[in-house]
This record gives C-alpha cells, structure tokens and sequence, in this order.
C-alpha cells in the first residue's frame, strides 16, 4: 500500500515546467537557511556612517542616472550632474523601501497557512528579518546623503494597497521580483565601481548579497505556483504582473529629483521618456527576469502587452 508520504513525494517529483524537474522546496528552503546564516549583515555595525563623503565621487553610477547622454545631461555642469546622481539614489532608496514593505506584507500572506515549523517557513520569516534591516538600511543612507525621502505618488501607493490584497500567491512571487532583479542588477553594477562613494557602494553589497537568496526563494516558489495553480489565477498573474510592470517603471525616479537639482520638471521627464540609453539601461536591467518569466509562461496574452508598454520588455 502506499503511504501518504510516498504520495507526496511522487507528486513532488512529477512538478515540472519548461526549465526541468522543481527541486524540493524543504532542501532549497534549507540552504537558502544555511547561507543565512554564514552572510547576513547587520548595517549599523557593518558601514562607516560616520565617515565623511569623498569629494568628487558619485552617489550612483553616471550611466544609471536618468537623464544620462540626453541634450539636457549635456547642458548639464558636472556638479549637477552629481547632485541629480545623489537624488536619484535616494530616490530609488525610497522605491526600494516601498517595495520591502510590500513584499514584508506577501511573505506574511504567503506563510500564513503554511506548517510553522517548515524550513520554507522559516526561511520566509529569515527573509522579511533581512528585508527590515534593508529598510532601515536605505533610510538611514537617505538621511546620511542629505536628500529628502521621494514616496511614490499617491495614486501608486493605493494602487500597491489593492495588489497586495487581491494579489494570488504567484502574481505576489512575481511582483517580489520584479521589485527585487532591476534594482539588484544596478547594484551589482555599482558595489564594485570606484567612482562610488564608499557608503553607497557598502549599502549596494549587503544588499546585493542578501537578495541573491531572496531572488532564489521567490523564483523556485513562482515556478512551483505556476505549474500547480488553476487556469484562472494564472491568467490573473499575467494581468497583475504586467500593470506592476507598468507601474514600477513609471515610479522608478521621482519626477520632483529634477526640480530639485534646478531643472525644468516637464523637460526632464519628456527627455527621459525618449532616450534611447534610458530604455536600454531598463531593459537591460530587466532582461533575466523576462527571460525567466517568458519561460514559465507569465508573459503571455495581455500581461505580454503591459510588459511592453512599461518599456522593460522589448517589442
């Protein structure tokens, strides 16, 4: 006769989608656990608050910035260059906050009905733990930079309220990295870079680092969602996640970071919307977790078609 753990783990073993056989969800849960607790990272004592800024350096990298290689960068001095580079790092700051938030609310959703004592649970618990401390981490450099907090507009912000509570559980995985796989690809790209204040580039490794676990929870659990849930939840998933889509790259810069290094808000704005760099720099950002997402069948029908109008997915 067979047993119910012998069941469970044949249907374990039969979870398959386009990129192979889903690993068991305990054993990732368990090393994602392990690496946990070998790199994690206490900010306060980790970084030099106190060290003073290094004159000349940049706050985020000058390609990364916005308005980068458009006729206004080029009417642009380079001390304005650099204040627009250090608003718009608080900028994203204040994004990446906004994202924890949420993403803290789906983990508590997502765990809710889970066994407690499971290592995914506790993994779960281990990554809102970290997502705290990323919090507080990126207010305190916003303060230490000296630029003011940029929330997201009023509208987003109640936008964001309703996704987080009609969000089914892969439309809540897939907005985690949507969140989570732009910023840390920027990032990478500014921990190791020299022009960087020093401060900015030890806030990006411990980001950078502990994230690299939170991308791996939220793309093995997607992919185990995608491959069980019904029919309906998965077109829903498409939808939700192609407006998050468009509504995380409307709100990635504030558009008050312009006005505030004394450009002409309007101008700015129209200047990024066609640069040619910009969308580049955002789709380059975005292309492994659209590639990802194209393989597990999230970019499909309408959701394809959000995607693309956020400008993160190619035509």
């Amino acid at each position: 006769m067979t047993t119910a753990p012998d069941i469970a783990d044949m249907e374990r073993e039969a979870l398959r989608d386009a990129l192979g056989l889903l690993k068991d969800r305990e054993q990732v849960a368990e090393r994602l656990l392990e690496s946990s607790r070998k790199h994690s990272f206490d900010p306060d004592t980790e970084l030099d608050w106190d060290a003073p800024f290094e004159d000349g350096k940049w706050f985020w990298p000058p390609e990364l910035v916005s308005l980068y290689d458009t006729p206004l960068w080029r009417r642009m001095s380079e001390e304005q260059r650099m204040d627009l580079a250090r608003h718009e790092a608080a900028s994203l700051a204040s994004l990446g906050i906004w994202f924890e938030v949420i993403l803290m609310q789906l983990l508590v959703r997502h765990i809710y009905d889970k066994p407690l004592t499971s290592n995914h649970v506790r993994y779960a618990l281990t990554e809102i733990a970290d997502e705290c401390r990323h919090s507080m981490m990126f207010a305190r450099m916003i303060k230490r930079a000296g630029a003011p907090a940029y929330p997201v507009s009023r509208l987003h912000h109640n936008m964001a309220r309703l996704l987080k509570t009609v969000s089914t559980t892969p439309g809540s995985f897939t907005a985690t990295l949507l969140g989570e796989e732009i910023l840390d690809w920027m990032q990478r790209l500014t921990f190791p870079d020299e022009r960087i204040q020093p401060l900015v580039r030890g806030v990006t490794r411990i980001h950078v680092i502990e994230e690299a676990r939170h991308v791996r929870y939220a793309r093995e659990e997607l992919r185990r969602q995608m491959v069980k849930c019904p029919r309906w939840e998965a077109e829903l998933t498409r939808i939700s996640s192609g407006e998050a889509a468009r509504v995380f790259s409307v709100s990635f810069v504030n558009p008050q970071v312009y006005e505030d290094v004394g450009l002409d808000k309007k101008e700015a704005v129209a200047q990024v919307k066609a640069s040619g760099h910009r969308r580049e720099i955002m789709q380059s950002g975005a292309k492994r977790l659209t590639d990802f997402l194209d393989e597990i069948g999230v970019l499909r029908g309408v959701g394809r078609k959000l995607w693309v109008s956020s400008g993160l997915l190619p035509k």
